[in-house]
């Protein structure tokens, strides 16, 4: 076939490259920024058969008028590469939030070789091996799902704005819409149709979705404080996880859960589930507890659920808060406001304040209970020496990771 990809930076370089591998001829569009491919012009001078799109391009492009060729989006054009040659299971997750945490809980009771493709690297099991760093395009897909092919595993990958349809269940993660295509198009309507082909499909609460083979993950679980029980597909069971009292952990256990039952597995395990490095993960050093929300999303409001959970899981009372903002440079940041404001809610026993804006903060009433350091790691090491057996060190620095 004679095929047109449009948008070269979100993914549509690799599809080009990939669709030229399965013995098409192939032209690219850099739709943003006219760097590679052909222009616009010449595009709109040739014939094809076929015409690749991302869902979050202006319906009112020229060329979306101009080429009459029937199209896909960049998810069907991985639904398309993939034929025949799809890992099994295979589970897609999309969504505005949650993907990252629904997909390790799920990964880390599917057991064997398999592929976790997320935000914050693609790994292989059950060694949790880093392979590669790529970002959550339609278009990464292919190479995790090729390598979960070669070791015989199973295949976990998070996507934006939709999934390909050619994994064996279908995610959403959440219910949080928001406006693409210039305004035009809704985020959420936008996932739903692209789930319309999957064979099975899972939603959040309260998410509303006519689909044949449609799971509303609250109607197959449910939460009484940190126990889980659930029901579904045959399995019937309970577990326990002081995560679950979490707003930001409970929603996406609950989808793994109502996912592993799916797929015939029995979600139990997650019961061992200790969370993501960062969104509220826990370990424990020399008998100092660590809940680790450091990323790239840290706010007062996390920092302080963070504190509460700190505090209702560790057995000495003590908590140690390492908060700031590293000074490799974070969008949003996190105001030195913020920061106060959080202290103050918190009142720690020990205060580490990370970075410039860490060290603008005049925190009172600490005296010599305060230290600084530039960097998340420095800092983490400092809280450790410094917090007693029992204690329990808070980090919630905002930073990339």
């Amino acid at each position: 076939m004679e095929i047109l990809v449009l948008d070269t930076i979100h993914g549509g370089t690799e599809l080009a490259t990939e669709l030229e591998r399965s013995g098409h001829r192939v032209d690219e569009v850099d739709i943003y920024r006219g760097e590679r491919g052909i222009t616009p012009e010449e595009a709109a001078g040739r014939r094809y058969d076929l015409l690749v799109a991302p869902v979050h391009l202006d319906p009112d492009h020229p060329l979306m008028k101009t080429i009459a060729a029937p199209r896909i989006t960049h998810h069907g054009a991985v639904r398309m590469l993939l034929s025949g040659e799809t890992p099994r299971p295979m589970i897609e997750l999309t969504g505005a939030r949650g993907k990252t945490t629904t997909a390790h809980a799920i990964a880390h009771c599917l057991g064997g070789p398999g592929i976790l493709h997320t935000s914050r690297g693609t790994f292989l099991y059950p060694g949790r091996t880093l392979l590669w760093k790529r970002s959550i395009t339609p278009a990464s897909v292919v190479p995790a799902a090729r390598e979960a092919a070669r070791v015989s595993g199973w295949l976990v990958a998070e996507e934006s704005l939709g999934v390909s349809g050619a994994g064996d269940v279908a995610v959403l993660t959440s219910g949080d819409d928001y406006r693409i295509a210039a305004g035009k198009r809704s985020a959420l309507a936008a996932k739903l149709e692209s789930m319309r082909d999957s064979p099975l499909v899972v939603v959040p609460p309260g998410v509303r979705f006519d689909h044949p083979n449609g799971i509303d993950a609250g109607e197959c679980v449910c939460w009484e404080g940190d126990r889980c029980s659930y029901d579904h597909n045959g399995i019937l069971g309970e577990f326990r996880n002081p995560l679950g009292e979490l707003p930001s952990y409970q929603v996406p256990l609950s989808l793994a859960a109502a996912t592993l039952c799916a797929l015939g597995r029995d979600p139990g395990g997650l019961a061992g589930f200790a969370g993501v490095e960062g969104r509220l993960s826990t370990e424990k050093r020399n008998g100092v507890l660590i809940v680790d929300n450091s990323n790239s999303g840290t706010s007062a409001e996390t920092t302080e659920a963070a504190a509460s959970y700190a505090r209702a899981i560790s057995t000495g009372g003590w908590i140690t808060l390492v908060i700031g903002e590293e000074d490799r440079t974070i969008c949003e940041g996190f105001p030195p406001d913020d920061i106060a404001f959080s202290i103050r809610k918190i009142h720690p026993d020990r205060l580490i304040l990370v970075g410039e804006r860490g060290r603008s903060v005049r925190p009172e009433g600490f005296g010599r209970r305060v230290a600084y350091a530039d960097t998340l790691e420095a800092a983490r090491g400092l809280a450790l020496r410094e917090t007693p057996g029992g204690g329990a060190v808070v980090l919630s620095v905002k930073t990339w990771r």
